[in-house]
């Protein structure tokens, strides 16, 4: 099963058990996101990511060009307050 697949059977499951009145919100935001335009400004699968710097947990520095001349790197993106 592909993770397309995965996620799409998991997005089933949720708007079976949700609230009916959830799920219409949720797929308006949506539409009103998708037809705001903003996804014409995100980054897109197969997009070069900028070089950059940020720090782990231990405070130490790690910098996009240097992993990747390592090899491949995962970008994770996390929305929502920690």
């Amino acid at each position: 099963m592909s993770l397309q697949q995965k996620l799409s059977a998991l997005k089933k499951g949720f708007e079976a058990q949700a609230p009916k009145e959830a799920v219409e919100i949720i797929h308006r935001a949506t539409t009103d996101l998708e037809s705001s335009g903003i996804l014409d400004t995100t980054v897109k699968v197969g997009d070069e990511a900028p070089d950059f710097s940020l720090q782990n947990a231990d405070g130490q520095e790690f910098r996009l060009k240097e992993l990747l001349s390592q090899g491949p790197v995962v970008l994770s993106f996390y929305r929502g307050k920690w």
